[in-house]
């Protein structure tokens, strides 16, 4: 109901804009272009009467001219500006993009189409690793530092750290 009130009165205000606007139009058209009374005029006053309106009409038209192209040379400013934003803000607007979550089953079917039916489980083909082994092949040993200090140092220290690390690979 208030819509339909709000589309009346819209209307109602439109109709009353376009009468304003022809009696606008009337008032200009009285003042700048009185109706002429030629019928008590002779040929020459007929004659001065036509040069005084075509010099009329020439300036008006000058006028017309000079907006017109100013009109032009405006809106090729406007293009103009339009591109140079553009090219300093980047050609296109890139749109925020959304996390979307997508199956590989959807993604196959994307590019297969529906006609065919694969199904592709990633995790089947993985390797099964179990943490006991990880932690059996690694035994960590915990000792104090400051003793290993005095032996590890100098060139038999280091000839004691060669050797350790290549005794277990043999």
């Amino acid at each position: 109901m208030l819509k339909s009130l709000m589309v009346a009165k819209a209307k109602e205000e439109l109709e009353q804009e376009c009468v304003e606007t022809q009696e606008e139009k009337q008032r200009y058209l009285e003042e700048k272009a009185p109706p002429l009374c030629t019928s008590s005029m002779s040929f020459a006053e007929l004659q001065e009467l036509c040069r005084e309106l075509h010099a009329k009409i020439d300036v008006v038209d000058e006028e017309r001219y000079d907006i017109e192209a100013k009109v032009q040379h405006n809106t090729r400013e406007i293009k103009d500006l339009n591109i140079k934003v553009l090219d300093l803000r980047g050609k296109f607007k890139r749109p925020n993009l959304r996390r979307v979550r997508v199956s590989a089953d959807a993604i196959l079917r994307s590019l297969l189409g529906s006609k065919h039916k694969v199904s592709m489980d990633l995790r089947a083909n993985l390797k099964s690793v179990k943490k006991e082994d990880t932690e059996k092949e690694r035994p960590v040993e915990v000792s104090d530092w400051r003793k290993n200090v005095e032996a590890m140092s100098g060139m038999e220290g280091r000839k004691k750290m060669f050797d350790a690390a290549k005794g277990p690979t043999q």
